[in-house]
């Protein structure tokens, strides 16, 4: 009996195709296929769900349509139809997400199916060059930049908020304190993922490495006290995470930016980042 068009939930039955296509596009999906590939397919404990769209009777084909719904919506690829698929289950789910996020064309065509429902979205970023680096650093990494440790969460902490409410427009402490968003700061600085330089016991530059699958590691947050910008820290701390990447732990760095961070843009492509794909991101 043929299986109706639709999208549907994918469980660990499926998690060979999942994974092959994950590795086909590995920086544009590695949000994805770090929990993927950490966890399998279980919903509970991957904290959502993969959905698929396809025609398909029989399991063993290639997922041309690929979908995760957790903490952000991200659909990975996907034509129209599988997009309002997506939209019609995303609907009957109901909103849970904090944002869409993830391949350009997916998103901004998934946002025009849940648009009349969702929105009006708080922020739509439409153009996010998507960068990779898979050598070495074109410029010297800062050698002062470390990971930070445990007992230094308190002092790290402040510098996050901070980029998150600059980033985001939003503060992280405001739903309950900041309880929430201090364990993921802490379980990045227990992870090893968390960097930065510290002058005078304060932090003058942070980033994190927030999804590393097998093959891509993910940097974001990067910060630089507002006093001490345009002094360099921003690219030799970047340069320095991205050769944590390649060379400690040998995968592709990898990052998005907003297109309008010219600033921001300049400093990647001088430390050796290139171009690879393009992002969007929907804020509620």
């Amino acid at each position: 009996m043929l299986r109706l068009a639709g999208a549907r939930l994918l469980d660990e039955r499926d998690l060979p195709e999942v994974l092959a296509a994950l590795a086909a596009d590995p920086v544009a999906t590695c949000m994805v296929a770090a929990r993927v590939e950490a966890v399998g397919l279980d919903p509970w404990r991957l904290g959502g769900e993969v959905w698929a769209y396809d025609h398909r009777s029989l399991r063993g084909g290639r997922l041309d349509a690929l979908c995760f719904a957790g903490p952000n919506l991200i659909p990975l690829r996907g034509n129209a139809s599988a997009l309002r698929g997506f939209a019609d289950r995303a609907r009957r789910r109901g909103r849970m997400c904090s944002s869409l996020v993830g391949p350009a064309e997916q998103v901004l065509g998934l946002w025009e199916e849940l648009a009349p429902d969702w929105g009006p979205a708080r922020e739509v970023r439409g153009d996010q060059p998507l960068m990779a680096l898979g050598g070495a650093t074109a410029i010297p990494p800062d050698p002062l930049v470390r990971p930070v440790r445990p007992e230094e969460l308190d002092r790290y902490l402040p510098a996050a908020v901070a980029m998150f409410i600059e980033e985001v427009g939003v503060d992280p402490c405001a739903d309950d304190g900041g309880i929430s968003y201090r364990a993921r700061v802490a379980e990045l600085i227990a992870s090893g993922r968390a960097f930065a330089r510290f002058e005078g016991g304060e932090v003058v530059f942070k980033a994190e490495i927030g999804a590393m699958s097998k093959q891509v590691g993910q940097i974001q947050g990067v910060w630089v006290r507002p006093d001490r910008r345009g002094h360099g820290l921003g690219a030799g701390g970047t340069a320095a995470v991205a050769e944590r990447l390649v060379r400690g732990l040998g995968r592709t760095a990898s990052l998005y930016v907003n297109s309008y961070n010219e600033a921001a843009k300049a400093v990647y492509r001088r430390i050796g980042f290139t171009q690879v794909g393009q992002y969007a991101t929907v804020l509620f």
